[in-house]
């Protein structure tokens, strides 16, 4: 997966051919391993006999110890690891649980069924790497140092920066490699060991939302008052009609114990029709859906619009709810001080300040749904209550993915199925969950109020001394005093291959007069660690004990005990570890530990959270059984609103759902934009707005004729496993998805190879023809290592080598949906 300028050393090729050797050995059993492995270390540059022996785990343990599969795809899988000899050679799932929901076995997916290739990767980071003096960040030139000599170096360099620039200047990088973890825990940053360690030497620059979403969060306080879900997937047995809004659970939350396992049971059991609308034929559309509504990217909130228009002309929307608990809905119910006409139903019958009806035609103009289509749908969700209303994060992660969330939100108010069994919000489905308590990630606060968005790090290394409160969405000040001087990321890959425009990232990285110093920590040569100054190898969570969040299942509750199940491999360390000697070499390495180990911490937890789970296990009860499971509720969002909205309101300012901002009215006025950017505006009202490289432009380009959107794949999650041989050459081989329409104007056939360019870079794939894609529309599965070959040309065909750092206009979030391209035979 290398270009040529970051081609492995000769070690790293040695390093290949010996987990070649590794693998080869094991159908002969873990003491072949030992001695082809040992002796050819042994015969290494820079690896001696006890390096040897820890390739293969020195403690030479035997026996199943239960772990955990971390990474982010919203569910949390268990995993025994059958031990030999210190080597893991198999990998089973929870034999515990049933095929009930709310007790469920939690049955790992083919991701962390695969976790020992993770283990016992060819890009496992062994030792400390620093930058060899006088080559560039992505030049793979490394000189391998001491654990010593990588934290005193990075000790000395951080004191010179904050001395120099103050705490601002140090950035703590968004990272979900390592999540649900509780010492081990990339995600939230806020609750990791490096802030941990910041807040006690006078705080960092922090950031707010996700990449996952930013779009929906920022919408959020100004419709709903704060982040709210709708109702948990086993609640959808109450439902009449489930209508799903890019919402893909059997491949972001894919576990047979999760979601997928939820969904699919509830569908045999109850069998409720259900509605997808994504551009995508997703997998969740195959195995759920009853129908499919193939729509363009972007315009969720037209499409929305015109069945609003159906729902009002024939009197089919609940006044009543929306009388009650809605402001903005209509020009009797609107915020005192709005304008004439600005209500959501002025918009939609044309009597608002753009004066168009938005009738199911105008709407299927824009979103390429049959007007037809758009009323039959209209009058069905109507009449089949109740109706749940979900949507997943792809329809708000657009240029206009603000106004795409609060239109979903909108439709399930005119619907009146809020805060009831078997409806929800339209927000993505709730789950119950255990309320631990984690003293360890929330015990102090950072000092530093200041925070951007999660997408505006680059342009903060780039001129953050110019970015302002209404112009780059600073927060806690009217602007930012220095650009960020040091980033530190810790198990994620959004320095280079989840952000935007990976050729433009990329340049600025490789300028270390920006960013002065950069720290990755991870478990693999990464996309990111190859444009870092350092980079520390850390502990697979095989390799330390840690207590594991739950993930999203349902009704149902649970925790993992991940006990160590072998030895550090090489020269690797526990970031719990590293971090605290990092703290030492500051004077609050006491502070940080309070005295406790890893484990002791882990033990901490569990003790604090029995005052209020009294039922909880012991830690050594935990450690046997690996996973404590329990029935919850299901969730019914925002129902103690819907029962009493004046006992209960929401944190809006009228304290009822706000269809019109008034807060969104005041700042679009104050807010800085570039004119000459379509779409770059704030609007008091869910409506649709043409963006820059939306449906609009692709339809009038010859240039670039297609929409982009980058969907998640079975074979990684985000970018976490895209290195494992199983899943990227034998069971998800990366392929371009486009219809055949569009193929057949191209010349191109399925299996073809096909290059994917615009303006940013050019990608090249495989290209998969199927009617499973809207017209007009490829998808590449996101998550790809960037792997620039031949002049540039992104042989591993990460999206992101086509897609901008432009953000949206309210949350400054990543709009990595919009992105036109041109594609063509290879």
């Amino acid at each position: 997966m290398d270009s040529p300028a970051t081609a492995p050393q000769p070690q790293t090729r040695d390093i290949t051919r010996r987990n070649f050797l590794q693998w080869s050995a094991l159908a002969g059993g873990a003491a072949t391993v030992a001695a082809a492995t040992g002796s050819f270390f042994q015969g290494m540059p820079g690896i001696g006999a006890t390096q040897a022996a820890e390739a293969t785990g020195a403690a030479g343990a035997s026996g199943v110890f239960w772990s955990a599969c971390t990474v982010n795809c919203g569910s949390r899988c268990p995993l025994r690891l059958q031990v030999e000899d210190g080597t893991v050679t198999r990998v089973h799932a929870d034999d515990a649980g049933d095929d009930e929901i709310g007790s469920q076995q939690i049955r790992a997916c083919v991701r962390g069924r695969s976790i020992r290739h993770r283990i016992y990767n060819p890009d496992r980071l062994k030792t400390p790497l620093k930058r060899k003096p006088g080559t560039k960040r992505g030049d793979g030139e490394w000189v391998e140092i001491s654990w010593e000599q990588a934290l005193d170096e990075i000790a000395d360099k951080m004191k010179g920066l904050l001395a120099q620039y103050g705490n601002e200047s140090i950035y703590l990088a968004y990272g979900t490699g390592t999540i649900g973890a509780t010492i081990a825990r990339s995600w939230p940053p806020v609750e990791t060991p490096f802030a941990r360690f910041m807040n006690l030497i006078g705080g960092y620059l922090n950031h707010y939302a996700d990449y996952s979403t930013a779009q929906i969060t920022a919408a959020y306080p100004y419709h709903y008052g704060s982040w709210v879900t709708s109702n948990s997937l086993d609640d959808v047995k109450n439902s009449k009609l489930q209508v799903m809004f890019g919402n893909n659970p059997l491949e972001t939350r894919m576990s047979g114990g999760g979601e997928t396992f939820v969904t699919q049971q509830i569908k045999r059991k109850h069998g409720v029709k259900t509605i997808v609308v994504d551009p995508r034929y997703s997998e969740t559309a195959v195995g759920l859906g009853d129908e499919w509504v193939p729509i363009r990217p972007g315009t969720d909130a037209a499409f929305i619009a015109g069945i609003a228009h159906v729902l009002i002309q024939e009197s089919l929307h609940d006044q009543e709810f929306l009388d009650k608990y809605c402001v903005g809905f209509d020009e009797a119910h609107m915020p005192e001080g709005a304008p004439a006409h600005a209500s959501y139903r002025s918009y939609i019958e044309g009597k608002g300040p753009d004066g168009i009806e938005k009738t199911p035609e105008w709407a299927a103009r824009v979103c390429g749904v049959p007007a037809q289509k758009i009323r039959q749908l209209a009058r069905e969700m109507a009449a089949a209550k109740p109706t749940a209303i979900t949507q997943g994060w792809g329809p708000q992660r657009h240029a206009n993915g603000e106004n795409q969330a609060r239109a979903v939100f909108t439709l399930a108010a005119m619907l009146g199925q809020i805060g009831i069994p078997g409806g929800g919000t339209g927000a993505r489905e709730g789950s119950a969950s255990l309320p631990m308590t984690y003293p360890f990630n929330t015990q102090y606060e950072n000092p530093v109020e200041t925070a951007i968005s999660v997408a505006m790090w680059t342009q903060a290394v780039d001129h953050g001394a110019e970015m302002t409160a209404t112009k780059d969405g600073v927060r806690g000040k009217d602007k930012l005093d220095v650009p960020i001087k040091m980033i530190w990321s810790y198990a994620g890959n959004t320095n280079t291959n989840q952000h935007g425009d990976v050729n433009r990232t990329i340049e600025l990285l490789r300028d270390d007069t920006k960013a002065e110093l950069i720290v990755v920590s991870d478990i693999q040569m990464t996309v990111s660690a190859r444009y870092a100054d350092y980079v520390l190898p850390d502990c697979s969570t095989a390799e330390q004990t840690d207590l594991i969040q739950q993930g999203s299942a349902g009704n149902l509750e649970y925790t993992i005990l991940a006990s160590q199940a072998i030895d550090p491999l090489y020269n690797c360390r526990p970031i719990y570890d590293v971090v605290a000697d990092l703290a030492d070499r500051f004077g609050v390495k006491d502070k940080f530990t309070e005295g406790r180990t890893q484990e002791e911490w882990v033990r901490y937890t569990l003790d604090q959270s029995r005052k209020e789970i009294p039922e909880l296990p012991s830690y050594e009860e935990l450690k046997e059984r690996g996973v404590w499971r329990r029935e919850g509720k299901s969730v019914i969002a925002l129902e103690d609103f819907r029962k009493d909205p004046e006992a209960h309101p929401l944190e809006t300012p009228s304290g009822k759902i706000e269809i019109f901002s008034s807060e969104l009215h005041e700042m679009a006025k104050v807010w800085e934009f570039d004119a000459a950017v379509v779409g770059d505006k704030l609007t008091a009202l869910p409506e649709y707005v043409e963006t820059w490289e939306g449906a609009e432009a692709a339809a009038a380009s010859d240039t670039y004729p297609l929409q982009v959107i980058g969907h998640h794949t079975k074979g990684r999650t985000h970018s976490s496993y895209a290195n494992v041989d199983w899943l990227r050459d034998d069971a998800h081989p990366q392929i371009l998805w486009i219809n055949p329409i569009d193929a057949q104007a191209r010349g191109i056939r399925n299996d073809d190879n096909v290059y994917a360019y615009n303006d940013r870079g050019r990608i090249r794939s495989i290209a998969r023809v199927t009617p499973r894609i809207a017209p007009g529309v490829i998808s590449v599965p996101q998550g790809s290592w960037f792997n620039p070959q031949d002049g540039g040309v992104d042989i591993g065909a990460s999206v992101n080598t086509l897609t901008s750092w432009h953000p949206s206009p309210l949350a400054k979030g990543n709009a990595q949906h919009t992105a036109i391209c041109q594609v063509e035979k290879a």
